[in-house]
């Protein structure tokens, strides 16, 4: 090659505009997608919640009347032992009970006569143990009426000279049913609804778990024919004589780059192999290579607590692609200058590991953090908005652990928070 060779600058990708179009097409369609499904779910819930306006209302209307008809009744069956008690027959005031409790079994309404003194001197429509003795009797008849006493007022009986008695009583069996009834029917619904939801979401997520996985070995395969290319044209340039070296080993890490990408996206929809790893090597290891990648004015701080060797179980290229999904997006954040603090801490007690990495970006808003991990939410203009939620599945479909955004304040920056289960203990 003639004239001196100049080493390419590295330079940050850039999208084109039919790509960067593509990108925002896809990512307005999942923000639809999302959008008409929480109107459904506001559509549905609103529905069931006038369903339960209209039950309960309607339900207690019937049990209103319900409880004046008893009243009424009650009332009856008091002006009857009035006239009984005040009566001149010399019939035994049980008998004339008798007569009074067949006319009243339609409305079964539980009720006891108290005299003058105080004492139980009749009931009507109480249940009793089969063979139950009479000091069984009485000590039932004293629980019924305590009970009566606190859930209506007495109704007087005039017994004359100045004499009164009380009939005490509390409400049917079918008013405490009537009165139930739109409770235990909405939690039916309720219940219903939630089990169909579930069934929903199941069907739904499985579904998007096919196009995350469908895209994914997709893209994997398309990777590999430029990729096999690529590698042909870094031998070759390294058999030219007059080549500078130093480009064929800056194309070929490029390459090896891409690869660990074909890799990652790969084993998205596989079940990946899971391995003890050193968290606090890998996590250190990871972030040596990432600082060479992003901007100079970026630095990074790892604060280690972990026990020396303390193993994690993961698979170190998905983990690894987490950490870089999440750093990237805290560089952006920050506008390429900042500093970003990736700290471990052990959680003995509950067997886990603590990850937060936390920059001093422009932060988010609760809204924001809210759709954070939304497929197609970004607050950028370019990309798809897919990379914390593939690393959100990376880490709790594939590795059992939860990822979240800690905290987040405008202006100060952002916490996300990685929590990984321990494999063993320091020194496995």
């Amino acid at each position: 090659m003639n004239g001196p060779q100049v080493k390419p600058e590295r330079t940050g990708f850039r999208m084109q505009p039919v790509a960067l179009l593509n990108s925002l097409k896809l990512r307005r369609s999942l923000l639809d997608s999302y959008g008409q499904k929480n109107i459904y779910k506001f559509v549905i819930g609103f529905n069931l919640f006038l369903i339960s306006i209209g039950s309960l209302f309607y339900t207690n209307n019937l049990v209103g009347k319900l409880e004046e008809r008893e009243l009424r009744q009650v009332k009856l069956f008091a002006e009857s032992l009035r006239y009984a008690i005040n009566s001149d027959y010399d019939e035994d005031l049980n008998g004339i009970m008798e007569m009074i409790r067949e006319a009243n079994t339609f409305y079964e309404i539980p009720a006891i006569y108290v005299d003058e003194n105080n004492m139980p001197a009749a009931h009507n429509n109480l249940a009793f143990p089969t063979n139950a003795s009479p000091e069984t009797q009485e000590r039932l008849i004293e629980e019924n009426l305590a009970k009566m006493k606190a859930q209506h007022s007495p109704i007087p009986v005039e017994l004359g000279e100045g004499r009164i008695g009380n009939v005490y009583y509390s409400n049917s069996f079918l008013l405490t049913q009537l009165r139930y009834y739109p409770y235990i029917q909405l939690s039916g619904i309720f219940i219903i609804g939630f089990l169909a939801y579930l069934a929903f979401s199941s069907a739904r997520k499985a579904e998007q778990n096919q196009v995350w996985v469908g895209l994914a070995k997709e893209t994997a395969h398309q990777l590999g024919t430029p990729l096999s290319s690529l590698m042909a044209w870094t031998e070759y340039f390294r058999s030219d004589p007059d080549m500078d070296p130093s480009i064929a080993e800056e194309i070929e890490k490029d390459v090896q780059r891409l690869e660990m990408i074909t890799t990652r996206f790969s084993n998205i929809g596989s079940v990946p192999t899971l391995k003890e790893e050193k968290v606090a090597e890998v996590v250190a290891g990871f972030i040596k290579y990432l600082q060479r990648r992003v901007s100079s004015k970026v630095k990074f701080f790892i604060d280690d607590q972990l026990n020396e060797g303390q193993t994690v179980l993961l698979n170190r290229n998905l983990f690894e692609w987490v950490v870089e999904n999440i750093c990237k997006n805290a560089v952006d954040a920050m506008g390429g200058v900042g500093e970003i603090k990736i700290s471990l801490v052990p959680m003995i007690a509950q067997n886990e590991v603590i990850i937060d990495i936390q920059d001093n970006g422009k932060g988010m808003s609760k809204a924001n953090v809210a759709k954070i991990f939304r497929p197609g939410f970004s607050t950028k203009k370019r990309g798809w908005g897919l990379g914390l939620t593939l690393a959100k599945r990376i880490i709790e479909n594939y590795h059992d652990g939860r990822l979240f955004v800690k905290s987040s304040e405008l202006g100060k920056g952002t916490t996300f928070r990685i929590v990984m289960q321990i494999a063993g203990k320091a020194g496995v």
